[in-house]
């Protein structure tokens, strides 16, 4: 049975940090890339960050960068999202998500970012407040 979990979400103030987790079981690292959404209120679901261990594919949605990294420890099944000087706009409900990418025709975490629809496994959310 797979298991996709986030966890660390919280309310924060402008400029604060939090680290998201996304602990994972019946996956694999080597199998199946991971990313991260975010969805607002009223606002479609977009990618922040990907991860596909097996090929070094990593990606950082553009108006991320410097701010978001994403981080892997494959001894505790669980993807990382560090977010940074967050501010009011990051204000959202954060998914992680998975696809098996190993010999698949499509790549979940290419240059341009994973997209929900290729998700097949998601977790609950966990909610990510910023107050200014």
């Amino acid at each position: 049975e797979v298991q996709i979990v986030e966890s660390g979400g919280g309310l924060v103030q402008a400029g604060g940090s939090l680290r998201l987790s996304c602990v994972f079981s019946g996956l694999t690292f080597d199998d199946y890339a991971f990313a991260w959404f975010r969805q607002a209120p009223g606002k479609e679901r977009e990618g922040v960050s990907c991860v596909y261990r097996s090929d070094g594919s990593t990606y950082i949605a553009d108006s991320l960068k410097g701010r978001f990294t994403i981080d892997w420890d494959y001894t505790k099944n669980t993807v990382y999202l560090q977010m940074n000087s967050l501010d009011p706009g990051d204000t959202a409900t954060y998914y992680c998500s998975s696809r098996k990418t190993l010999r698949s025709s499509v790549h979940f975490c290419s240059l341009y970012g994973p997209a929900p629809e290729n998700s097949d496994y998601w977790g609950q959310g966990t909610q990510v407040s910023v107050s200014s």
